[in-house]
């Protein structure tokens, strides 16, 4: 006779199973919603939190870093003086406010004066679109997106109609507002048209000193022949845990673009599933992480090539100083007959510590045989040879070693279309420096 065993829940996980008792009645969302609620949070309680154990979280194991579950974030109070998001101040966008997971228009500044472009509260959005189903983008079977379906408790639907190109970038801005640690479950819809065009921000920040924590999903679909520039930036605060699923499916000769750029947060974890399911698409996933301290920063990548004659790019770069961690792990999954692909994957790590610590896992997956598909991966220190030549022409050492990171990063952050955002990410890279 084969006896399951299944291991000991740890406190968080005791935590979540109570929060969900508690509040799976008062959450918002009827019929449809609430089913989906409860088989998510079904799913999720069957496996538990991830951990080393799982292949795909086996470098941040989720069971031992997540030591408690803290309770929901509660309504946001006043909006405070000032700009909500530090990194991107000055950028000229329309910009729309989720803080604590929940819509909150007195924090936003969207103007809702372009009839190609539309923004609701989540919850409205799925009451008026009964025909969406929600989940159905890549990613959707990951224990963290699990346990975002079954606590999500706000957000908001934006949609770019067929051929608009909003003049001004669309900035989503996650904020938490408060004095102790809570949870927030935020999840956003963004649908892009046939022929739209749209420049997305999504950031992520709050207060320094709080142990907030952080569970997002963005499901992303990009229409035949449109365009997506999507940038995110996580700003969060010093002892903060935040996962953040991503899952976006492509169609035809569209284009996508998306760069993470990480400067804060304690354990952050940005995942993206992208899938392309038209012909002659093209996608490019960059990004640049600046860690120190104790920080634990992973970036996994899943792409998939369903359809044939699709390019796909992936770069990213990491620069760890102390005890950080930096993982890296991306996989391109070439399914048959996706013949015509063209797929390429590129990590690189700096050391500026001799403690710190980069996890570099590229991986390919080929099920069809007339394709172009490659990775690499490099972790070092910064090249001596270079600091002395700076240094030996009257450059002082740290300004030297700054000079070094700042053209190390500056090569992905470049590529980034929109300058504003392009200026201001480089700003905060040179405030990092400055912080050493």
């Amino acid at each position: 006779m084969n006896a399951e065993v299944r291991a000991m829940k740890t406190a968080a996980e005791q935590a979540l199973s109570a929060a969900f008792a508690a509040a799976c009645d008062t959450l918002p969302g009827k019929g449809a919603v609430a089913a989906l609620r409860e088989d998510a949070f079904k799913r999720f309680d069957a496996k538990g939190l991830p951990h080393r154990r799982v292949e795909e979280w086996k470098y941040t194991d989720l069971r031992a870093l997540m030591r408690e579950a803290k309770p929901l974030a509660g309504p946001a109070g006043a909006k405070p003086k000032g700009d909500i998001e530090p990194v991107l101040t000055g950028v000229d966008a329309n910009h729309t406010a989720i803080v604590n997971g929940r819509y909150e228009p007195a924090w936003s500044d969207f103007k809702d004066n372009d009839p190609g472009v539309s923004i609701v509260e989540l919850f409205k959005f799925l009451a008026d679109e009964p025909g969406y189903r929600l989940g159905e983008t890549p990613g959707s079977g990951d224990p963290a997106h699990w346990l975002n379906t079954a606590f999500m408790s706000g957000g908001v639907a934006l949609r770019v109609k067929r051929g608009a190109a909003p003049a001004k970038p669309i900035h989503i801005a996650h904020v938490f507002s408060g004095d102790a640690g809570a949870a927030m479950y935020p999840r956003v819809v963004v649908i892009v048209e046939p022929g739209a065009q749209l420049t997305l921000i999504e950031s992520f920040s709050g207060p320094e000193g709080i142990d907030y924590q952080v569970n997002s999903a963005l499901e992303l679909v990009i229409g035949d022949g449109a365009r997506v520039d999507h940038i995110k930036v996580g700003c969060d605060g010093g002892a903060a845990l935040r996962v953040s699923t991503l899952g976006v499916a492509v169609g035809a000769k569209a284009n996508y673009k998306n760069f993470a750029f990480t400067v804060g947060g304690a354990v952050v974890r940005n995942q993206t599933f992208v899938r392309f399911g038209g012909e002659g698409s093209e996608g490019a996933i960059d990004g640049a992480s600046l860690l120190k301290g104790r920080q634990h920063v992973d970036n996994t990548l899943v792409i998939s090539h369903a359809v044939g004659h699709c390019m796909s790019r992936e770069r990213f770069k990491s620069v760890l100083d102390g005890e950080s961690h930096g993982i890296f792990q991306g996989k391109i999954i070439v399914e048959p007959h996706a013949q015509k692909t063209d797929g390429k994957m590129m990590t690189r790590a700096l050391l500026l510590s001799d403690e710190a610590e980069a996890d570099n896992k590229p991986e390919l997956e080929i099920f069809a045989d007339d394709v172009v598909c490659g990775h690499g991966a490099t972790a070092g220190a910064l090249d001596e040879g270079l600091r002395f030549y700076l240094m030996s022409r009257g450059i002082p050492a740290k300004e030297a070693e700054a000079l070094l990171v700042q053209a190390f990063i500056g090569e992905v952050v470049e590529e980034i279309a929109h300058e504003g955002v392009r200026d201001a990410l480089m700003f905060a890279a040179l405030k990092w420096l400055g912080s050493r």
